[in-house]
């Protein structure tokens, strides 16, 4: 049986954002629904209702809107791949068509901060974009522990104070 060739979700950016937080590629629940972070145990946006008071219960494009008011923008690392399923493992990497960051990049000169929601995002950034942006040695990148309820080894807690480190500091 041969998985599908998934297509990803296209960029929140807001007006001029300052820190791009990178996915890999959005999981079955978010393509579904075609909303980041989709899945209900995904701690991403409960992240940002701590870390900047966005409350849950509103609509998802009004709080793509108050992320976006943080200087926050939003994208995944892959565009196209295949995978079977919503874990980063399963994507065959042979498949991966990556997004056009280092245009994004070039489009918004102000970015200053990538962070990567996890470590196959940052994984593929390395392995397919960071030659294509070298040259913006402005820009400071960092991992952080993915929000994806697959990722366990670490507390809500623990994600939330690096989180916090990356985004408030």
């Amino acid at each position: 049986m041969h998985p599908e060739l998934l297509t990803g979700l296209a960029p929140v950016l807001g007006v001029r954002p300052r820190f791009l937080l990178l996915g890999s590629m959005p999981g079955s629940a978010s393509l579904l629904e075609q909303r980041y972070y989709a899945h209900p145990r995904n701690l991403f946006w409960p992240l940002m209702q701590q870390l900047f008071a966005i409350p849950l219960e509103l609509g998802y494009p009004q709080r793509c809107q108050l992320l976006t008011e943080q200087g926050i923008a939003l994208w995944d690392v892959i565009a196209h791949c295949e995978r079977l399923g919503s874990l980063d493992s399963a994507i065959k990497k042979h498949t991966v068509i990556c997004n056009a960051i280092p245009q994004l990049l070039a489009a918004e000169p102000q970015i200053s901060k990538i962070c990567f929601n996890g470590a196959k995002a940052a994984e593929e950034f390395k392995r397919h974009l960071l030659p294509q942006v070298k040259h913006r040695n402005d820009i400071q990148y960092i991992q952080l522990p993915s929000t994806s309820p697959a990722h366990a080894s670490q507390s809500k807690e623990q994600k939330l104070a690096l989180w916090a480190k990356a985004l408030l500091e």
